[in-house]
């Protein structure tokens, strides 16, 4: 991936920019700030691994998991971004969920088995989202999920329950 740089001569910043993140290095503090990772864009899934297996986890029974599975085997997400604010919606031939929310602040939104839950998602890094839920009712195995976008341009989604990961990789159509 190739890296463009352009040096401001009014505010003395270099810009290095590549497709999905943008930095600014500050000539005069000599300090690197990160903008925010760009993770629009209509993704098709490549890979997926324990999805039945997280289910099972979440107390799914054996008939709403085959169909649930069936479902969910090719996605179609697309997610925009503004700023800190991201809206995705994901759409099987079974249902379509929709989910907007801002980094750093809590929303409230479903478990993927349905449950009610409030999430709450942060920057683990310039690239990686992780939101931890918590049931709003009930009891149940702790569930969490993380979205990153890997240097190759992927987009990896990790559901946890308990201590079963799922992990589906995608990549922009």
């Amino acid at each position: 991936m190739q890296t463009e740089e352009k040096t401001s001569q009014t505010d003395r910043r270099v810009f290095h920019q590549d497709p999905v993140l943008i930095c600014e290095h500050h000539l005069c503090s000599g300090k690197m700030e990160a903008k925010v990772t760009d993770f629009s864009g209509k993704w098709r899934m490549k890979s997926s691994e324990n999805f039945e297996e997280l289910l099972k986890a979440l107390g799914v029974n054996v008939f709403l998991r085959k169909i649930a599975v069936a479902a969910a085997s090719s996605p179609a997400v697309e997610i925009t971004q503004q700023g800190e604010t991201l809206s995705i919606k994901t759409s099987t031939s079974v249902r379509t969920t929709h989910v907007s929310f801002t980094v750093g602040q809590s929303f409230s939104e479903a478990t993927v088995d349905g449950r009610p839950c409030t999430s709450f998602p942060k920057w683990e890094t310039d690239r990686k989202i992780s939101c931890e839920q918590t049931l709003q009712k009930g009891d149940g195995p702790k569930t969490a999920w993380t979205r990153e976008l890997t240097n190759d341009g992927e987009l990896i989604l990790t559901m946890t329950a308990g201590d079963v990961v799922c992990t589906r990789v995608y990549e922009r159509e």
